[in-house]
């Protein structure tokens, strides 16, 4: 799995999706994000089903896709399976 957090970490491969989610909340709650986006981050890669439910999106879509306000504007949190790297460059 590769994590990306834009503006904030660079992509980074893990081999297993639920220590990318761990990762990606640990990197998520030290950020200067409101109280709803960072209850929502919480729980939504905390939670005892995240994985299950983020694998089904992978599944359907190639790719989660998340938003969060930060300074004013939008950043994006993506999580992918490492083989689609290269179809996702260049967006």
């Amino acid at each position: 799995m590769i994590v990306e957090i834009e503006d904030v970490t660079a992509p980074v491969v893990f081999g297993r999706l639920p220590d990318a989610l761990a990762a990606t909340w640990e990197a998520l709650r030290v950020l200067p994000l409101g109280a709803v986006q960072a209850d929502a981050f919480h729980y939504f890669l905390t939670r005892p089903d995240a994985a299950t439910d983020i694998i089904n999106v992978l599944r359907r879509e190639g790719e989660l896709s998340l938003t969060f306000r930060m300074g004013g504007r939008l950043h994006s949190v993506r999580v992918h399976p490492a083989e689609t790297a290269g179809r996702h460059r260049g967006r």
